[in-house]
């Protein structure tokens, strides 16, 4: 019995292994929500003070491995939100390239861009394990500790209504350097995909792009690559795809030229402007 009890308060530790909310949390989201309908997005018109309300309902009135993806509804209806065609941005494990190359490029809009994700990005929140009791600063649950994770829920249901707004053409990019670049159980293979409707979106564009050292595990012809080509066409999408987009390996250039690729990168671009004096 004694025993069973150890096993119990130590799974009930394990599970609050994570850092807790993030102090100042309220302060931040509000005073992001004013950034972004202001300065970020000046057109839009939203109320910075409901969307805290109901974001706040949503988490505080149950315990930390308790919020469901439906609890957030009414936070999302008061940011609903039009997105632009031809230029939404999805990604899986390549973070940091994902928004240097949004951001050089001007062209794309990711989940970042929209008032959710520009509000919550990088935050950690949940409830105390006593309801009505606030936030809990100190520790929340991992987010592999539970499927219905505070954090976990609002970005799946952010991720689905991101997918959901896409039309005309939508860029995909997948980092080539590890297996299994196309993972169904990521926010990209097990959300945004199977929420893409192939009435409202013209073609898909994946970019495979490995780090400039290697390894070079993942390409358009090779890996899980092909499983994600195989989706889109049973789906009725038109794609296309390549590992060699010039862009992306500038922009890996910049923060690493010494490598060797980047020699080889320099040479044919100056080759290439000589052809054209």
């Amino acid at each position: 019995m004694i025993s069973g009890l150890v096993i119990i308060l130590f799974l009930i530790d394990h599970i609050h292994a994570g850092p807790g909310t993030t102090p100042n949390l309220k302060h931040i989201v509000i005073g992001r929500c004013y950034d972004y309908i202001t300065l970020v997005k000046p057109s839009s018109r939203y109320n910075c003070e409901e969307i805290w309300r109901e974001f706040e309902e949503a988490v505080v009135r149950r315990r930390p491995c308790s919020v469901r993806v439906k609890d957030y509804q009414r936070m999302f209806r008061a940011t609903s939100q039009t997105l632009p065609c031809d230029k939404l941005l999805f990604w899986s494990k390549t973070r940091e390239l994902m928004h240097s190359y949004a951001a050089v490029t001007g062209r794309f809009w990711t989940l970042e861009d929209t008032l959710v994700g520009f509000m919550f990005n990088d935050l950690v929140w949940c409830g105390q394990q006593e309801r009505d009791r606030g936030f809990d600063f100190q520790s929340c649950p991992e987010w592999s500790a539970c499927v219905t994770h505070p954090v976990y829920s609002l970005w799946n249901r952010a991720s689905l209504n991101f997918a959901a707004a896409a039309c005309g053409n939508i860029t995909v990019l997948l980092n080539g350097s590890i297996e299994n670049a196309f993972n169904r159980k990521s926010m990209f293979g097990s959300v945004e995909l199977d929420n893409l409707n192939p009435r409202m979106v013209n073609h898909v564009h994946i970019k495979v792009i490995p780090n400039l050292e290697g390894p070079f595990v993942e390409s358009c012809s090779k890996g899980s690559i092909l499983e994600l080509i195989s989706v889109l066409e049973s789906r009725g999408f038109r794609w296309s795809c390549t590992d060699r987009d010039v862009t992306l390996m500038i922009l890996q250039c910049m923060k690493n030229p010494r490598q060797s690729s980047c020699q080889t990168c320099s040479s044919s671009l100056l080759h290439r402007k000589s052809l054209h004096l």
